[in-house]
């Protein structure tokens, strides 16, 4: 595994890496939307799109505070070496589980999707968005309501555009089962029942809700995914 490191993304369907929570979870399967670009076109946009995994560890992440703090004897050589090597070049510094799609239009235009917002997502975009040069996030795709996939939504507010910031009316397109929406909501009410105001360090979040069936794609950022219910 390569963390933090863009990979070629084929214009095909691509199985992404989600779930094992049975009630809620979804995997995906992504392509391009349906439009009218030429092959040359289509197969020049795939060639400037990328995949960052931004982090491919558990909820707790990697290294384990616990092992620092009270090692062992012989100390966990894991989360040891972890400490040892920049993140970029070490398979045992990882955050939580997340993955950010750059989709490069026909008309190169990148889109930024980002797939679940867990604990370390402010790490992360320290990490990864300042390495990549990512200046921002389009849409948003949480595939079940686990902390480590969305606990995160706190700091999404850093990662929209200034637009984002500043009109109420721009709002960032979220996509997500009822079954996660209501858990979203129970936690953080004020996403979705109060008024925001010009200023207020508060992501604006759009939110659609999608069903977990293979018959059901939904298009997030011009990019067409179809859930698979797990």
């Amino acid at each position: 595994e390569q963390r933090g490191r863009p990979c070629p993304l084929e214009p095909q369907n691509l199985s992404l890496p989600r779930r094992d929570d049975k009630r809620a979870g979804v995997h995906l399967a992504m392509e391009p939307a349906a439009t009218d670009p030429t092959g040359d076109a289509l197969a020049a946009a795939a060639a400037a799109s990328s995949l960052v995994f931004l982090g491919t560890g558990c909820s707790g992440a990697l290294p384990d505070a616990r092992c620092l703090i009270q090692p062992s004897a012989p100390p966990c050589t894991v989360c040891s070496q972890a400490l040892s090597l920049p993140p970029d070049r070490n398979p045992n510094y990882r955050c939580n589980t997340s993955l950010l799609i750059d989709y490069c239009h026909d008309n190169d235009t990148h889109k930024y999707i980002l797939i679940a917002v867990g604990k370390t997502f402010r790490e992360q975009v320290l990490r990864w968005f300042v390495h990549h040069k990512v200046p921002s996030v389009d849409s948003i795709i949480l595939t079940h309501d686990h902390a480590d996939a969305v606990l995160g939504l706190v700091d999404v507010w850093v990662v929209q555009s200034s637009n984002h910031r500043n009109d109420v009316d721009d709002q960032v397109a979220v996509f997500l089962t009822q079954f996660t929406m209501d858990s979203v909501a129970a936690r953080f009410p004020y996403f979705v029942k109060r008024e925001l105001e010009e200023g207020d360090e508060t992501a604006r979040l759009d939110w659609t809700i999608i069903e977990s069936d293979v018959n059901k794609p939904f298009v997030s950022s011009g990019l067409e995914f179809v859930p698979l219910p797990v």
